[in-house]
């Protein structure tokens, strides 16, 4: 998982993508100016015998693209951290940068693009480029993989090919995401339950579309499925 990790680190496959995360860690956000910026591609989070995934969209430009981690230094991480610290797989309910002591247990974060795009939004020949990195982080997981939770309808649908190309079988037609959702895939690496989510983002968040406890409930219910232990309500 480290050498893949390095990999995605060093991809410059997108030039729309490379351009924007280079020009962010430039420029900056004025909170941030005294900050060195990461300003490349973000890889996954967690370790590589995980039980659980989490995929979520992209890094956000002054989030994942400015810490170097999956999730980290931004309303989304601080959300999604507090949950997963509050069920018992994150040793602390917040993640600032890659030097917090942040671990997560039987769990690992990633996403289906590694770059921060413009506006938050991968075209889709972006995310097509990117899915070998997924197919192949997958793949290294599949020992120990059991359930996934896949955030928004992007990180759903970016999700199942790569899935299919791993080596479980996608019913088709598709699944449809919805908040909830609850599909297993089977296949040679064994049986594999995905549960959908509304994504952690500011917007769901702050209209209370996607509620702590309603991110608790489907973590809970996915970390069960994965036979990992979660802390009691």
């Amino acid at each position: 998982m480290a050498s893949l990790d390095r990999a995605i680190v060093g991809c410059r496959r997108c030039p729309r993508l490379v351009a924007w995360r280079e020009e962010v860690a430039r420029t900056k956000r004025a909170a941030f100016t005294d900050e060195t910026y990461w300003g490349r591609p973000v890889p996954g989070f967690g370790p590589a015998d995980a039980a659980l995934l989490i995929v979520g969209l992209a890094p956000a430009a002054h989030g994942g693209n400015r810490t170097g981690r999956m999730f980290t230094g931004d309303r989304s991480g601080d959300v999604l951290y507090q949950a997963l610290y509050d069920i018992g797989l994150a040793s602390q309910p917040a993640a600032t940068g890659v030097d917090d002591g942040l671990t997560l247990h039987g769990v690992r974060v990633t996403a289906p693009v590694h770059c921060a795009p413009p506006a938050n939004r991968p075209t889709p020949q972006e995310r097509d480029d990117c899915r070998p990195w997924l197919v192949d982080e997958v793949r290294l997981l599949a020992p120990t993989l059991r359930a996934a939770v896949l955030l928004g309808a992007f990180g759903w649908q970016a999700a199942l090919p790569a899935f299919a190309e791993a080596g479980w079988e996608v019913p088709r037609p598709r699944p449809a995401f919805a908040h909830g959702a609850r599909t297993t895939l089977r296949g040679a690496p064994g049986d594999l339950d995905l549960f959908g989510c509304f994504h952690v983002s500011r917007r769901n968040t702050f209209t209370g579309r996607l509620t702590p406890a309603m991110l608790r409930e489907v973590l809970r219910e996915a970390a069960t499925a994965a036979g990992l232990p979660v802390r009691p309500e």
